[in-house]
């Protein structure tokens, strides 16, 4: 999933502002596990809650630019995540099934790591599995960092012009000067939704910030995807977190977002254009 072009490039108090509505007016309903949708009046009265004007949302003549806009995001915000990415989201017995169609299918070499786990729900780590495997399969016998374990760098003149805070799940093709990076969030065995998966939340947001940063006074571009799975931790204790990814995602700090089995149809295509991206940048 790619952010929608009606809301990219909007200003920061646009984001400011679907950020204290959506705190103060709550992301869902819960009688019916499902995101709001905020109207005109909701927002007004969300604003006057925090203290706040209501003139820059609404006026004498109904709802301004700005509130149209905003019920116009709120309402793509409900639809997308209600109907295509709740749907897409396994757990752990589905994520198996296709961990082992794929491994069969492939026959893999990449790494197929286990999960952290104890006991009984020591398994391979069935969203990283899936992702390794196709990223193999798709990436032209180019090199694969599956597990980083360095920060990732940016070079010029043979010199670290920026290098990020924080190690990431993968880099294509190597964690210096990547054409690509992916984070994965996957949480099958989790029972509650704690600060753990949250600060994975926040992790992505520091990662995306520092790459607009590199990116608008560097020049230098790379795709930033994140990765998640697990009905119940997301769904069904994280709704809230799926909007806030939503908002990253159309925000500009995250390039696309694959939910559950979307990864399966999607990552092959995004692999073999970091390819051709790896390519030209070779040939320049």
């Amino acid at each position: 999933m790619r952010a929608d072009p009606r809301f990219v490039d909007l200003s920061k108090a646009f984001w400011a502002n679907v950020r204290s509505i959506s705190q103060q007016a709550g992301y869902t309903k819960r009688d019916s596990r499902q995101v709001k949708v905020h109207t005109v009046a909701e927002m007004a009265a969300a604003m006057t809650a925090l203290g706040l004007r209501v003139t820059h949302i609404t006026g004498r003549d109904g709802a301004t630019e700005l509130g149209r806009r905003l019920e116009e995001y709120f309402a793509y915000r409900a639809e997308v995540l209600n109907a295509v990415v709740a749907p897409q989201l396994m757990d752990a017995p589905e994520a198996e099934q296709v961990f082992e169609e794929l491994r069969a299918r492939l026959d893999p070499r990449c790494p197929l790591p286990m999960n952290k786990q104890k006991g009984e729900k020591a398994r391979p780590a069935f969203l990283t599995g899936i992702v390794n495997m196709l990223v193999e399969a798709n990436c032209d016998g180019l090199p694969v960092d599956y597990d980083p374990r360095e920060l990732t760098t940016f070079t010029r003149d043979d010199q670290p012009l920026r290098t990020l805070a924080r190690r990431v799940d993968g880099c294509f093709p190597r964690a210096v000067n990547p054409v690509a990076v992916w984070e994965i969030k996957e949480y099958y065995y989790t029972t509650t939704f704690g600060s753990r998966v949250a600060d994975g939340v926040y992790e992505t947001l520091l990662d995306g910030l520092e790459l607009e940063e590199i990116g608008e006074h560097e020049g230098i571009t790379c795709e930033h995807v994140l990765i998640v799975d697990s009905r119940y931790t997301w769904w069904e204790c994280g709704r809230s977190y799926l909007c806030r990814i939503i908002d990253m995602l159309n925000m500009g700090y995250l390039d696309e977002v694959l939910f559950g089995r979307e990864v399966v149809e999607r990552l092959p295509h995004l692999v073999r254009a970091w390819v051709a991206g790896a390519r030209e940048r070779g040939a320049g």
